[in-house]
């Protein structure tokens, strides 16, 4: 391996009046899995963000709850580090830009463009709410953008065409705080003479710190001419104070990316050895990164770095802008109200399904992704469930049953091996390139593979024949390192379910370099299913919380979530026989199918239940049957039994049950899961 990098990414400062919501969630999942697979391949990686805790609104927010601006960025700081956490966003540190790092470098950025001359004074007439007293900010301004006519724009910029203009450029402008009609006043402000950087700008974006259809998009910027900028505020306002001038604040644009820059301090500050200058000053080798929107391209690459080159500091590395997020095909806006917050999400699905999901829409460029409900749950129970998950499920039991836990010492087939490990490379370099996407379609071709494989050696019928022991735990160690291949190629999306598997393996926490050499002679946890399916009623339950736009469409999805329960599978019928009557179609939509037992557990705190896990032919199933008094869970292992494949899943005080084992008997001891004829295969339906 080559020296390892060292390397600072960020992601944009989430602001700090609300809650993160899942379209916030495409950029810090984004910047998470690339953080993550730079330290697997050995890297010194630093991921560092903060609250962008300034502002008028904020200011406006606090007054409104009758707080102070401090107590209300201090609650939500925890509300956001909680919600991120709860996501797997593994920041190495966490900060505000209301704080004394903060402060100490947007003065320092200041002067030292002031001194240079790049900092210019003049009065100007701007908009003064006559109402609240009070100048206002570009974003409490509303009109029509002065390029394209879209109505209903920000004072500062455009969602429509992205175009970037001064408020009193906007037509047939109101305050958003009062709404009356702003009136123009003159104030004296400090702008930062952009165009001093223009030739500096243009040798910076055309050197590949950019997207191409960034790049392009800079260039209409150049092209029209690069405006001054408006970095001061007055005074009532949340910021700091601009030095020598108690009345005028810094724009929040400004101390915000500055931010960054504080953040890494307070990290060097607490850890030794941590320099700030080797990755922020002039002549720094250090890789810096910055993962964005693509609504805040103007201030991440033209602004910003200009202030950092004005003020002696070096330039980012690149800057990586993503698109927005829709759902269902409809826009999100958290000004509209149409998000569904990560905490809502929390309370419903795993947050892996989502990072899973994201990760397998994302590329390199800035086109928008959608966030299809009925594609989720889709791609993660075939996926994540029906494919990775499975193979361990499908090895693991008979390694436990047959060689107390113990891998065999050596592979039956070496060059299946070799020919997933070489496929590592590509995989890393689509994690480098940014194209989850694909890393994603790749590591699903070999999940197939694999799959492929066990069905073609069949261990659950190598496992009744005397005298194959050795052939049947070569078989699963090889199922097993196989997927240990694949859960750790996608452990940089995955960190949870990673972290899990390692434990079920026993291995320390894998590296990119740990995958080249097969586990072996090694000794291996009893198996415990690692990630169970979505169940559409979790979704109908999602929508049904989020008290957005989308709540026509949570109706209409929580009623199908009750006809999901209620008719499409019967379960009341096959609870309760003696129920009312049903007509032959009711009964035709109970879905029989057979299935293999590859698990068999025991429930702690049950005292009836059994955990299965179900092979479908190679769709993994956990189900939850009351037969613990009937059967010892080693004899079960292997055997063919007949399933309700259709059963809406039941969420219990154990887990989720994805199914029903069809047993007769009159219960306890003498009670009998069926068995089909012999011939039967797992996935077969059952007539």
């Amino acid at each position: 391996m080559t020296d390892p990098r060292h390397i600072l990414i960020t992601s944009a400062l989430p602001y700090a009046n609300g809650p993160i919501h899942i379209g916030h969630l495409v950029e810090y999942i984004q910047t998470d899995i690339w953080a993550r697979f730079q330290r697997m391949r050995g890297h010194q990686c630093w991921y560092c963000c903060a609250d962008d805790a300034h502002g008028t609104p904020i200011m406006l927010k606090a007054r409104e709850e009758g707080i102070t601006p401090e107590a209300l960025i201090e609650r939500v700081a925890r509300e956001h580090q909680a919600d991120f956490a709860a996501f797997r966003i593994a920041f190495d540190n966490y900060h505000s830009t209301h704080s004394d790092e903060n402060r100490h470098y947007a003065t320092l950025i200041y002067e030292r463009n002031r001194d240079a001359g790049h900092i210019a004074r003049r009065t100007i007439t701007q908009a003064f709410d006559p109402v609240e007293q009070m100048f206002l900010p570009d974003r409490f301004i509303k009109g029509e953008c002065p390029k394209c006519g879209a109505p209903d724009q920000y004072g500062d910029n455009c969602e429509a065409c992205g175009a970037s203009y001064s408020p009193n450029e906007l037509k047939n402008p109101r305050s958003a705080v009062s709404g009356a009609v702003p009136e123009q006043r003159e104030s004296e402000h400090f702008f930062f003479k952009l165009g001093d950087f223009e030739a500096m700008l243009k040798a910076w974006t055309s050197s590949g710190s950019v997207q191409k259809e960034v790049a392009n998009k800079l260039g209409e910027w150049f092209e029209a001419g690069l405006q001054e900028w408006d970095i001061s505020r007055d005074a009532p306002y949340f910021g700091f104070a601009i030095p020598d001038h108690p009345d005028k604040f810094f724009y929040v644009w400004l101390d915000a990316p500055i931010g960054y820059m504080a953040s890494f301090r307070n990290l060097c500050d607490r850890t030794p050895g941590l320099e700030f200058d080797d990755y922020w000053a002039k002549d720094s080798t250090a890789e810096l990164y910055h993962f964005i929107g693509k609504d805040i391209i103007y201030f991440h690459a033209l602004f910003w770095p200009a202030m950092l080159h004005g003020a002696g500091f070096r330039t980012p590395s690149a800057v990586f802008a993503h698109g927005f997020l829709t759902v269902d095909g409809a826009k999100m806006s958290k000004s509209r109200g149409t998000f569904i917050k990560a905490r809502t999400y929390l309370d419903h699905l795993n947050p892996e399904y989502l990072r899973y999901y994201f990760a397998a829409k994302l590329g390199p460029g800035v086109d928008d992704i959608d966030l299809n409900l009925e594609d989720f749950q889709f791609r993660v129970n075939a996926d994540l469930v029906g494919k990775v998950v499975n193979i361990a499920s499908r090895s693991a039991g008979f390694i436990a049953k047959g060689f107390g836990g113990r891998l065999s010492a050596a592979l039956p087939d070496p060059a299946l091996f070799a020919a997933f490990t070489a496929a590592g490379e590509s995989i890393a370099s689509a994690y480098e390139a940014r194209e989850y996407s694909r890393a994603v379609r790749e590591i699903m071709a070999l999940a197939d593979r694999a799959n492929q494989y066990i069905d073609e050696q069949a261990p659950w019928v190598v496992a009744k024949q005397p005298g194959r022991e050795a052939e049947l735990q070569g078989i699963c160690t090889m199922g097993l390192n196989l997927f240990r291949l694949l859960i750790g190629w996608l452990k940089p999306i995955l960190p949870g379910t990673a972290a899990d598997s390692e434990a079920f393996l026993q291995v320390a926490p894998l590296t990119w370099a740990d995958l080249q050499a097969p586990l072996l002679d090694h000794e291996i946890a009893q198996f415990k299913p690692l990630m169970t399916r979505v169940d559409p009623v979790q979704i109908a339950a999602l929508l049904a919380a989020s008290k957005e736009d989308l709540t026509h469409k949570a109706v209409a999805a929580a009623d199908q979530g009750e006809i999901l329960v209620r008719t499409d599978t019967s379960p009341h019928l096959l609870r309760d026989p003696i129920a009312a009557t049903i007509d032959f179609d009711t009964f035709a939509k109970v879905d029989l199918r057979v299935a293999r037992i590859v698990a068999a557990d025991l429930v702690e705190g049950a005292d009836k239940l059994l955990a299965l896990t179900l092979d479908l032919d190679g769709e993994t199933r956990q189900v939850f049957a009351g037969i613990r008094a009937a059967y010892d869970p080693a004899d079960l292992v292997g055997r063919l039994t007949v399933m309700v494949a259709n059963l809406a899943p039941r969420k219990m005080r154990f887990g989720v049950s994805e199914g029903m084992v069809l047993a007769a008997g009159s219960g306890g001891a003498d009670i009998f899961i069926l068995s089909p004829d012999e011939g039967a295969a797992p996935g077969m339906k059952v007539k």
